[in-house]
């Protein structure tokens, strides 16, 4: 039952605009879609996002809302997943720097930048450009810095002592 020619990416495409629209209906952004076959079962992840935070609720509502289309549009049996991003998530895309403006992040870079003498640290996002990169402040020196992008081995939300 499964075509020989899936194309993930043609399948991702119409199916992005659809779940996009369906979660902003829920005041929700999705900041990851993902169609991947794992142990020979094809997967739907949708990671969702909100300031007040995702709950079971806003999953549950954006499943129930897409579950009539995906089956015209997905041609093979999936399994579909719908949740948070985690609290400790590995931030992606350029859209999550944007997302998570403010927020502190465990940040790893791949070389030194000028005027710090380490590259694994904790630090606010201050802002995010396409072209410059990642504007941060260290938590430590309140020292900020703007990183390109190219620089960054790994950016983590980090979860904040309460």
């Amino acid at each position: 039952m499964q075509p020989a020619n899936l194309n993930k990416a043609e399948i991702l495409e119409k199916l992005t605009p659809l779940i996009e629209n369906t979660a902003m209906r829920y005041n929700l952004i999705p900041i990851e879609i993902d169609f991947t076959k794992e142990s020979g079962k094809w997967f739907l992840r949708i990671f969702l996002y909100k300031d007040s935070g995702v709950t079971l609720d806003d999953c549950e509502n954006v499943s129930r809302s897409l579950n009539p289309f995906l089956d015209e549009l997905i041609p093979v049996k999936f399994y579909l997943e719908v949740s948070s991003p985690g609290l400790e998530r590995k931030l992606k895309s350029d859209k999550e720097f944007i997302i998570f403006n403010g927020k502190v992040i465990d940040l790893k870079l791949k070389t030194l930048i000028e005027g710090t003498a380490e590259k694994h640290f904790l630090c606010k996002i201050l802002d995010f450009d396409i072209e410059k990169g990642l504007t941060i402040e260290k938590l430590d020196d309140k020292k900020q810095f703007i990183i390109p992008k190219e620089k960054i081995a790994k950016a983590q939300l980090h979860m904040e002592d309460i």
